[in-house]
């Protein structure tokens, strides 16, 4: 069993994970099990309620035996989950079982009794609409590239050392051989061949990159704002990470660490504050989703890492999968390397399953700068950051402050909070300042004919850029 009892009590329900009471009507529990296999797979428990007690199955015999039929005579086509039942204490006291439904990550699109399809959005399995499913169904056409045999490789391509010591992290308590034969498919027989799949290379290959040369993240640091070219090429860092998936992560974040500007400032308490031009998890977000969730099928391109003076931008070869769209980019999951995405679960890279996005968002609002930028460009996907104000230069913000001097009161109150939260909206400055909405009117006026600030972006969304 991969949690503890006390686990199964206590763990937030997410998008891989739910437990349900064994009163739940049988044929409801079909929504959760279609949701599952069509999103990254997952595990429900059932005989815990939603509190956390436990009350068992022990008494609902007949209910039980008709909620194992659920995966079979509920679902269509029929999910192929597998079962468990452990022993456990009930709230009170007495022994009794809990059975754990493992429903695997499916290819093909199931739907319940009904004819209606459900899709695992975070803790919450999600009736999709017919836009919805016929998305579903174009991505779940075919099997994932991941699990694709690779022509002329062999398990002599395996680095057993190091799935030796995976296996002694995640508890495998079998050989390195046995985890790769009797685990997700890593072995592939094809036309009479054994062959490793794609996800084995990557995850375990002694060189990825013999079978997929354009597996790797290259970091590009450009002089200024724009990347240019001919005799103005602004290249002054060039850096190429390669290896095992783990390898590459590795190397990026710890490189792209070193890179990340802090600025020091004396803060209204008196004392020193230092802030990274850009919140950790953000930038690190945005490195491991390209990563884990890249088209390996593109092998013409590598993952860009770009940064620049006022920005980051990660291009990863591959539009957006599954459902998700760039307007619900921050609400709605799909692994399309659902065994990479887990991989790096395990090693705590990927730390929550369908919430990085959001977060990613929230960190980047609380941090007072501009919202992630995302486009969809032919067949790459384009992740973008601002960092604002906080790399300005020295000399840039002394002329800002230099120029402050001339401003009204008002004027120089309404400038410190834009420089302090550049996302911030004209309701926020009335709330902060306690000026009305006409006052914050004529003082952003004055600052933007005096030159010091500019509105970047839509009122909605975008941000202030404090200028010379």
């Amino acid at each position: 069993m991969k949690y503890s009892i006390e686990e199964l009590c206590t763990k937030k329900e997410d998008q891989v994970f739910d437990r349900k009471s064994a009163r739940k009507d049988a044929k409801g529990l079909s929504n959760h099990i279609v949701a599952f296999a069509n999103a990254d797979g997952g595990t429900l428990v059932i005989g815990i309620e939603d509190n956390g007690d436990i009350t068992g199955i022990d008494a609902y015999t007949n209910n039980i035996n008709d909620i194992l039929r659920v995966p079979f005579d509920y679902c269509t086509p029929s999910v192929m989950v597998t079962t468990e039942t452990v022993d456990c204490r009930d709230k009170d006291g007495n022994p009794n079982h809990l059975l754990i439904i493992t429903i695997p990550q499916s290819s093909e699109l199931h739907a319940n009794q009904q004819d209606e399809v459900y899709y695992r959005m975070g803790d919450k399995s999600k009736k999709l609409n017919f836009d919805e499913r016929l998305q579903l169904m174009y991505a779940k056409g075919s099997r994932y590239y991941e699990d694709e045999p690779v022509f002329r490789s062999a398990l002599d391509d395996i680095d057993m050392d190091f799935v030796a010591e995976y296996c002694k992290k995640i508890g495998y308590s079998k050989s390195a051989e046995e985890y790769i034969r009797q685990n997700k498919d890593y072995i592939v027989r094809h036309d009479g061949r054994e062959e490793m799949s794609g996800a084995a290379l990557l995850l375990f290959g002694k060189e990825p990159q013999r079978f997929f040369p354009r597996a790797r993240v290259r970091f590009i640091r450009y002089d200024g704002t724009e990347a240019k070219v001919g005799t103005e090429m602004n290249v002054i860092k060039d850096k190429m990470f390669e290896g095992k998936i783990l390898d590459v992560v590795r190397q990026s974040l710890e490189f792209v660490g070193d890179q990340i500007k802090e600025r020091t400032r004396l803060g209204n308490d008196g004392r020193f504050h230092t802030t990274p031009e850009y919140p950790e998890f953000v930038w690190k977000e945005i490195i491991i989703n390209a990563i884990a969730h890249r088209d390996y099928s593109i092998k013409g391109t590598d993952i860009q890492i770009k940064m620049f003076d006022d920005h980051i931008t990660v291009e990863s070869p591959g539009k957006l999968p599954g459902i998700v769209r760039l307007s619900n980019i921050r609400t709605v999951h799909f692994s399309r390397n659902p065994k990479i995405a887990r991989f790096l679960q395990e090693y705590d890279y990927v730390k929550e399953f369908g919430e990085g996005v959001d977060r990613m968002f929230k960190e980047m609002s609380d941090a007072g700068l501009p919202a992630p930028e995302y486009t969809d460009n032919a067949f790459m996907l384009n992740a973008t950051i601002r960092n604002g104000v906080i790399n300005e230069s020295n000399g840039a913000i002394n002329e800002v402050i230099n120029e402050a001097i001339k401003l009204s009161p008002v004027q120089k109150t309404v400038l410190d909070a834009i420089i302090e939260t550049p996302s911030i909206t004209k309701q926020a400055l009335c709330d902060r300042t306690s000026l009305g909405k006409s006052t914050i009117d004529r003082a952003i006026k004055a600052l933007k004919e005096k030159g010091l600030i500019q509105r970047v972006g839509s009122n909605k969304t975008g941000y202030w850029k404090v200028i010379k």
